[in-house]
């Protein structure tokens, strides 16, 4: 008859919280789980009865006994009458660590492949934006692209999960939608959304992408090889950048001023390109936004020179004025702008939706091609944001967003200009960043390891840069997930950090 493990090893495996949202019933079935599949516990191993493991435990004995009817009914125990709870030798089945290895026996070394040799063209060399995992364990978090619970619609949120739960949502979620997208969120798209950037779409012309991330990979995936120039903005985002060299793209730099490229300037080099990438609503990372005369200039460039133009629409919501600006999308009358746009950037980012806008020729190959790498964004995400959209949900979400990061963004520049006079940036009138460049000695990079040990979070300007060494005294603040009476303080603490490198002081 199999040993019973001690009750000793669940007091040390379980560590009771009491800030855990987590019931009592699921930390001991996560805390059993994880000994099972770890493989500290062998197939057949005996529990302890549900007294002592409760009396161990310090928790009630109906707790373990709920607990263990629920990993009986999952297929991990084993419940035989009068003998108690053992381990299912089925759930061990197959996996490392329970069965001979061949290699093992033979007593040689096997021969592993050199990934380094294989990986021609390695991701993870690139020049990426940096950020600390845990950086709200921080109290100054001056980075972008990350969300302020405070300010999260929780309840509304969770009543469209509810929603797209009922039976009858689930029937039209829990299939394989293979190619397509859920109908309702394309609608409300084509109704709701596109039509505040002026833009008006067929279902055909539009597909749903894991956020902006996706639709530009897909894009280049498709459009780009070794002979495609692609004019990119400099600086300019470099998650995009590194998408169009992954797919062996030249890369042509387009100088950015305080409205963004400038087209009449930069014919020539235009001319050369076969798509251009640009951020007109708020330009990526300087926030610029591109006035109306240069975007018609721009399309005239493409006509005349035969370019595409990708339109990264990201932060096009959240302007301050409440009436977002036309996207050069609307301008378009002659199909030479692919539309890219967010759903989830003010919401989440962690929900990842996304969507691109254009020609039905190429929508249908975008669809083929994600239907190679994940058929279709999660359908139940789609359907509850459909939802969102469709209660007015997200509407009075960019309401509020909208007051929100223009009291913040007022704070930050106040005291920029009290703390950081010798410091100059690009007046904030929209989005959730702000971008400063410092005094000519100033080096950003090593500013932002000294403020992250003082707690306050900046992110380095040379990331956005084609050649960052042209670019070692910019930085970028964002003021998305910090709090309203945390940014003075913290800009304060930056501008120690900043004087510390002055020459002399």
């Amino acid at each position: 008859m199999p040993n019973r493990t001690p009750t000793a090893l669940w007091a040390q495996q379980f560590r009771r919280s009491s800030a855990s949202k987590t019931s009592l019933q699921d930390q001991i079935r996560q805390m059993l789980v994880a000994a099972i599949l770890d493989g500290q516990l062998p197939p057949d191993a005996a529990l302890p009865s549900s007294r002592e493991l409760a009396d161990q435990l310090g928790v009630a004995r109906n707790t373990v006994v709920l607990a263990y009817q629920m990993l009986v009914d999952e297929g991990y125990l084993i419940s035989r009458e009068r003998s108690g709870h053992f381990v299912n030798p089925q759930m061990l089945e197959g996996r490392p660590g329970f069965a001979a290895s061949p290699a093992a026996d033979s007593g040689d070394a096997p021969s592993r492949p050199i990934w380094r040799q294989r990986i021609a063209h390695p991701p993870s060399a690139q020049r990426n934006i940096v950020k600390p995992a845990n950086w709200q364990h921080y109290e100054f978090p001056f980075i972008y692209g990350q969300f302020d619970q405070s300010l999260f619609p929780a309840n509304d949120w969770r009543e469209c999960c509810m929603k797209a739960l009922s039976i009858m949502e689930i029937r039209n979620w829990a299939p394989d939608l293979i190619e397509r997208d859920d109908e309702s969120l394309i609608q409300q798209i084509r109704t709701r959304v596109l039509p505040r950037r002026g833009v008006f779409a067929a279902a055909e012309e539009i597909v749903i992408t894991n956020g902006c991330q996706q639709a530009l990979y897909l894009i280049a995936d498709l459009l780009c090889d070794e002979d495609t120039t692609v004019g990119f903005e400099n600086p300019g985002y470099p998650d995009a950048r590194n998408i169009f060299e992954n797919r062996n793209a030249r890369l042509l730099p387009l100088p950015v001023d305080s409205n963004g490229i400038a087209p009449d300037a930069l014919g020539e080099s235009l001319a050369r390109c076969d798509y251009v990438y640009v951020t007109p609503s708020h330009q990526c990372p300087t926030t610029a936004t591109m006035p109306v005369e240069r975007r018609r200039a721009l399309l005239d460039c493409a006509r005349q020179h035969d370019f595409v133009i990708v339109e990264d629409d990201y932060e096009s919501e959240n302007t301050f004025s409440g009436t977002p600006h036309p996207a050069l999308k609307s301008l378009d009358t002659a199909d030479r702008v692919i539309y890219v746009g967010s759903l989830s950037k003010t919401f989440a980012p962690g929900l990842r939706l996304g969507y691109v806008v254009g020609p039905r020729e190429l929508v249908r190959e975008l669809r083929a091609l994600r239907r190679l790498m994940v058929r279709h964004p999660v359908a139940y995400i789609q359907r509850a944001f459909a939802t969102f959209l469709a209660l007015g949900h997200h509407d009075a979400l960019l309401r509020r967003l909208a007051h929100a990061y223009s009291e913040r963004s007022q704070a930050l520049m106040a005291a920029l200009d009290a703390h950081l006079p010798e410091a100059r940036y690009v007046r904030v009138t929209g989005g959730a960043s702000c971008w400063v460049e410092g005094p000519l000695w100033l080096d950003a990079a090593r500013l932002a390891v000294d403020a992250q040990a003082v707690g306050v979070l900046i992110e380095p300007g040379s990331v956005f840069f084609t050649n960052d060494d042209d670019a070692r005294r910019y930085f970028r603040m964002g003021f998305s997930a910090i709090p309203l009476e945390k940014i003075e303080p913290g800009v304060r603490a930056l501008a120690q950090c900043v004087r510390a490198q002055q020459p002399g002081g």
